[in-house]
């Protein structure tokens, strides 16, 4: 199919999205990890999490513009930002799971940064801050402690320190998942299973892609539009999995380094390819394998910023890796399944193109142009 056959109102559309995409992003604090820093005092215990303390506080999303949210909080009066402190506060003593030797804690929960020039200069407008604390005291013969967090919450990157600032224990948390039993007198955990890292990570790397990873769904989903045969598509997947599955591993060692915002930006590049890619041909192109491989090299420097966020457990990296890897492919078969699911009675039908593939390639090609322009931005 010539370019010059693509209906103009395709065209139109396609202006309509880039002028969207080139207009200034909104600006949102986005934890990809949730930071847990326990601290262990002499006098008991201080908790800090990292999370957007704003859309906490006006119950919405982390994903919402933060200077307007710092807009809303600071027209409200002291009494009325108070009253939605202590609902933030109450939110996260139901979502947050801290116990000594079985028991929940009651600890008093603070936004620390409330008021204070590393909020009210933040580059990222914020009112309450992006640090929550927690503070309660141990009774002397507390012996076990444990940390959980809800499902609300992403992944949690959980680090235990002692009175001297020292880490001395780290853990990477499944959402919703609980730390294993912390002895206090020993200043250690027994170390989890073989098995229960590979389950943790192989979870970790399903939910990147279901329901967390909208950019390598999009892509996963432009493979899918033009594939009407499920051997091409297996073939773009085959090629994507082998790419983003060495890269991964290269990154994850340390062999491969590209910058993390060059990366991001490329991804959301390869999606609006791919997108266009649809509109501009009804078939697929020999060359179309190829450049999927070298896409999945893009998308797997990306898997890899994750794990490193992530952090990997010593003496067990190899089965992390492996496991994180093949929640990932689980992630993109169940993303597949599901297209399939929904449209794949209708793939055959002649309408197909104009009601699903170039419709759905349209509104992948603006959301991946959007991203684009503001991942190069920095935003």
């Amino acid at each position: 199919m010539e370019i010059r056959r693509i209906p103009r109102r395709i065209w139109t559309l396609l202006g309509l999205l880039g002028l969207l995409a080139m207009a200034v992003p909104a600006q949102a604090h986005s934890f990809t990890v949730t930071e847990a820093t326990l601290d262990l005092l002499p006098e008991g215990y201080r908790l800090e999490l990292k999370l957007d303390v704003d859309a906490l506080a006006l119950g919405v999303s982390p994903e919402t513009d933060d200077a307007e949210l710092a807009g809303e909080l600071r027209a409200l009066s002291p009494a009325e930002r108070a009253v939605l402190s202590d609902r933030a506060a109450e939110t996260l003593s139901r979502r947050v799971r801290l116990r000594l030797d079985g028991t929940k804690q009651r600890p008093d929960i603070s936004f620390p940064q409330y008021g204070t020039p590393e909020a009210d200069e933040a580059e990222i407008p914020t009112v309450f801050g992006i640090i929550a604390r927690f503070e309660g005291a141990f009774a002397a013969d507390s012996e076990v402690l444990t940390f959980g967090a809800s499902r609300s919450f992403n992944a949690v990157h959980l680090t235990i320190r002692n009175d001297q600032g020292e880490d001395v224990y780290r853990e990477v948390l499944v959402p919703g998942g609980d730390s294993a039993p912390f002895s206090l007198a020993e200043h250690r955990a027994p170390p989890p299973s073989t098995w229960t890292v590979a389950t943790r990570y192989l979870q970790l790397g399903f939910e990147h892609i279901l329901p967390k990873g909208l950019d390598h769904i999009l892509f996963v989903l432009g493979l899918f539009l033009l594939s009407r045969e499920l051997k091409p598509l297996l073939w773009q997947i085959t090629a994507f999995t082998l790419a983003h599955t060495a890269t991964l591993a290269l990154a994850t060692l340390g062999v491969v380094e590209l910058p993390s915002r060059l990366v991001e930006t490329l991804i959301a590049a390869s999606i609006v390819y791919v997108a266009l890619e649809n509109l501009f041909t009804e078939e697929l192109r020999p060359h179309r394998t190829a450049l999927v491989f070298a896409f999945g090299l893009l998308h797997g420097l990306g898997f890899a910023g994750v794990l490193q966020e992530l952090g990997l457990p010593e003496g067990e990296l190899a089965v992390a890796l492996i496991g994180f890897n093949v929640g990932v492919e689980l992630g993109q078969i169940a993303v597949v399944a599901l297209a399939l699911l929904l449209v794949g009675w209708f793939r055959k039908n002649p309408s197909y193109r104009k009601w699903v593939v170039v419709p759905v390639s349209i509104v992948i090609a603006g959301i991946a142009l959007y991203w684009t322009v503001s991942r190069a931005l920095g935003v």
